[in-house]
């Protein structure tokens, strides 16, 4: 199994990291604009880029800690039985956000595609935090042509 990996330092508390990333405002602000169904454990969240879009199970929540989703759809095929892991630490200075998305069924060009943008939203979480912006998509940076 693959898996992809990020850690990065916000300079904020962990309240609002967590608050980013299990409400559909705060996901709304990071990751895609287009988000809703974010809730308690159990919960179905639906993301879409353009019209299409994964959804994710909301699988283990622990406030302030960690949040856990699993791959509940069709698209895209890559990710089924997939899961995405946030952990978070405050160290006084800032929170530490550890991000995971694994058991990826094998090592793929997708795999770096998705590896490289994950990184771009998770500078996205921490410019949110930061400045108080996000770069969501549709005005996330592409890294690509065809995006």
């Amino acid at each position: 199994m693959a898996e992809i990996r990020h850690r990065i330092g916000v300079g904020g508390s962990a309240a609002q990291v967590y608050e980013l990333l299990t409400t559909d405002t705060g996901l709304s602000k990071w990751w895609t604009t287009d988000t809703r169904g974010a809730g308690a454990v159990g919960s179905i969240i639906e993301f879409r880029f353009g019209g299409g879009g994964p959804d994710f199970e909301v699988i283990e929540l622990i406030p302030e800690r960690l949040v856990r989703w699993r791959h509940s759809g069709e698209m895209p095929p890559d990710w089924m039985g997939s899961e995405i892991l946030f952990e978070l630490s405050e160290d006084g200075k800032q929170t530490v956000v550890n991000f995971s998305h694994y058991n990826w069924q094998e090592s793929s060009e997708f795999l770096a595609h998705c590896s490289t943008k994950w990184g771009v939203f998770m500078m996205s979480i921490k410019s949110c935090i930061e400045t108080g912006r996000g770069q969501p998509y549709p005005d996330d940076v592409h890294i690509d042509f065809d995006e």
